[in-house]
């Protein structure tokens, strides 16, 4: 019995065991028959648990200027990381990892800025946790190529660095709003605002990628089978900015806003010929390479509609001369009126006297409520001028190629709506939309659009890839109306009656339309108080044929008593249009008493450098000779040009030394630069206090000159 039973044991045994059997046969003959296993594939397993694979960094492409200086670039920073593994330096005769870690901490924490203790303890915790390589944080990243190669030199066992791209704005503050900031994200640098985000088809690179088959250490098999795909660099973007009339802008910016103490400052500068805009700028603005406290993001040139108050004026009054219904010394009374006995009365400035009875000219010149209302409601009326205003463009965006435009909003049904907008409250607008409007005015009738793209180029061999052209959007007036319109615009500053009398610039004739337009509260009404205001212009000069068109608004800037509204955006208005226009070479047009006088240079070329300058210090108070040559090989600027007397005049020899450039104008470093054939990058603006070629070192032509650009100092 007890046979059988160890019999019938013996083979239940022997069929579990082949079926235990059967089952792992079959299970070895699956994966090499499919070679899987839970749908892995082990050979595309394998391959990855063998392959590296890295990324070949691409560059972003660069924002210029229009004249090509560098605004934005890609700056490499390093990441540090430490190799903690032991199994990393088996075999080799020095260490490759970090053997000491609280040694090691020592001498790199007070580089770091960091703590050496947590340092020690992050790498000896990775050693404990079996990890390659640890890193360091914050502290750890985008460190600068001086900071880096000061610790390589140091020579510490496993620590690496990292290179990574950061975007860098070299000019800080400048055109921040325009130009925006990129940010480096999950390995990418991609636009955040203005430029950076408008133009990210373009500017965005495409990094290239290398993969091979490597051990466990890294290092490449005999045959890796390596496979590289290449990168591809961003285009680079050419702006419409010019930074000569952007730093006039910024300076005179900066100032105001130190002074004064607005809540806002808004100001662009436009070619009304093309539509470009020469420079745009906004307080409160940023630095975009520390973006840690930043007020104010919005470019509120594009982006805050707000009623403009009487700038609106020069589109009721071309209006009104472009519908044939205007006669100029017509008489009005002015102070106060109404449209029917129950409606609200609107009031002049000084509605409590009025001017009496005056022409429509002089209440343009003297900024009349009163004329705007009669010239809508009783000359030209309501509907025909609402017309105007949507030929002019005011109720719909510019389509200036920035992100964030917004439009304002037209409040035009009730009559007491219909008059408001004539003088600017109730509507209310953008800045850009009233430049664009503008244009029209400066541009003999035809509107034109504005924009900020010059150009895009390939960052390889530089071919044009895209070019902007200026584009007519509309002829809301005639040419004669622009005409009379200008006319009239530059009484407003000439005029003893005119509102805009402070605004005169010495060499240039300029007309324009002043306004101090009232802030709405949430909950309807007005700001009250002396400051509580926007005051603004816009103007145009030289007013025969405008070169340039100009907006200033200033919000709720803090007046002594004796100051008022205009003085801080006078100041803005004259510093950038007059230097502006001078450094344009646009001829003056205006007689003064006092005109600055220019004299031609003459050429004395071939001559001793000593007597050559002699010679010029008669005439020209900045003389300097370059070099020790015994000959004048060159003047800048060139013989023949016609330069003021204090204007800083280089005497060439034929053994040229370089200056030292401190005090020099971006203007004499470019008229320098282009002159020997140096390829320049400028940071900053103002005049020159940092140079990267050395006072007296031998100018060598391609060489690359490195300036740092600082405002003056104000007493």
């Amino acid at each position: 019995m007890k046979s059988a039973n160890t019999h019938r044991g013996a083979a239940i045994l022997i069929l579990v065991f082949s079926v235990v059997f059967l089952i792992i046969a079959g299970r070895f003959l699956y994966i090499e028959t499919t070679a899987k296993v839970e749908g892995v594939d082990l050979k595309e397993w394998a391959e990855d648990v063998r392959t590296s694979s890295y990324e070949i960094d691409a560059k972003r492409g660069k924002i210029y200027d229009k004249n090509g200086m560098v605004l934005a670039y890609d700056r490499p920073t390093y990441r540090m990381y430490a190799i903690v593994d032991p199994n990393y330096s088996k075999n080799l005769k020095e260490p490759k990892h970090v053997t000491d870690p609280e040694e090691t901490s020592a001498v790199l924490a007070p580089l770091l800025d960091m703590n050496a203790s947590e340092m020690a303890d992050r790498m000896e915790e990775g050693q404990e946790n079996g990890r390659f390589q640890v890193e360091f944080g914050p502290a750890g990243r985008e460190i600068s190529q001086e900071k880096m190669e000061e610790i390589k030199k140091l020579d510490l066992n496993g620590i690496q660095f990292q290179e990574e791209a950061k975007r860098y704005y070299p000019n800080g503050m400048f055109a921040s709003h325009v130009i925006g900031f990129a940010r480096a994200q999950d390995g990418k640098i991609s636009g955040v605002t203005g430029i950076e985000k408008q133009m990210e088809e373009y500017l965005q690179e495409e990094k290239g990628k290398i993969k091979y088959e490597r051990d466990k250490y890294g290092t490449k098999l005999l045959d890796p089978n390596e496979v590289m795909t290449d990168p591809d660099d961003g285009e680079d973007v050419y702006l419409t900015i010019d930074q000569k009339i952007q730093t006039f802008l910024e300076d005179a910016m900066s100032q105001v806003d130190e002074q004064y103490e607005p809540k806002k400052i808004m100001a662009a500068v436009i070619d009304p010929d093309t539509g470009e805009v020469l420079a745009m700028s906004n307080r409160p603005s940023y630095n975009p390479n520390d973006i840690g406290n930043v007020q104010n993001w919005y470019n509120d040139l594009i982006s805050y509609p707000f009623e403009p108050g009487s700038t609106i004026k020069m589109f009721t009054w071309a209006a009104a001369i472009d519908a044939g219904v205007y006669n100029g010394t017509d008489m009005y009374k002015s102070g106060t009126y109404k449209v029917t006995e129950r409606s609200q009365t609107i009031g002049d400035h000084n509605y409590r006297k009025g001017w009496g009875s005056i022409t429509y000219n002089e209440g343009f010149q003297r900024s009349s409520n009163v004329a705007a209302s009669k010239l809508v409601w009783e000359k030209l009326g309501p509907e025909k001028f609402r017309k105007y205003l949507s030929d002019f463009h005011l109720d719909q965006k510019s389509g200036i190629d920035l992100p964030g435009e917004l439009t304002g909003r037209m409040v035009y049904k009730r009559p007491i709506e219909q008059i408001t907008t004539s003088f600017g409250q109730g509507s209310t607008f953008t800045p850009i939309q009233l430049l664009t409007a503008a244009t029209s005015i400066a541009n003999d009738g035809k509107m034109v659009k504005p924009y900020m793209l010059s150009k895009i180029t390939s960052s390889e061999g530089g071919e044009v890839l895209k070019e902007s052209e200026p584009e007519v959007i509309g002829e809301p007036i005639s040419k004669s109306t622009a005409e009379k319109m200008r006319d009239l615009l530059g009484t407003v500053v000439t005029s003893e009656n005119g509102t805009g009398q402070s605004f005169k610039l010495n060499d240039y004739s300029l007309g324009g339309k002043t306004a101090t337009a009232q802030i709405s509260k949430p909950g309807g009404g007005y700001l009250t108080g002396r400051n509580n205001y926007v005051f603004s212009f816009m103007g145009m000069a030289p007013i025969e044929d405008p070169e340039l068109l100009i907006y200033v608004g200033v919000q709720q800037p803090d007046l002594e008593v004796t100051e008022v509204g205009s003085e801080p955006v006078s100041y803005i208005v004259r510093t950038v249009m007059e230097n502006s226009l001078h450094y344009l070479n646009i001829q003056p047009d205006k007689n003064k008493e006092n005109k600055v006088v220019q004299q031609v240079l003459p050429d004395v070329t071939g001559q001793n450098p000593k007597q050559a300058a002699s010679l010029l210090r008669e005439s020209f108070e900045r003389v300097e000779v370059m070099g020790a040559g015994k000959e004048v090989t060159a003047t800048l600027p060139e013989a023949g040009s016609k330069v003021l007397k204090n204007q800083r005049v280089m005497v060439i020899t034929d053994q040229p030394k370089m200056p030292d450039l401190t005090g020099y104008s971006l203007r004499d470093v470019h008229r320098l630069a282009e002159h020997f054939g140096l390829k320049i990058e400028t940071m900053g603006n103002g005049y020159v206090t940092k140079q990267s070629i050395k006072k007296g070192s031998k100018i060598k032509e391609g060489g690359y000159l490195v300036v740092e650009l600082s405002p003056p100092e104000t007493p």
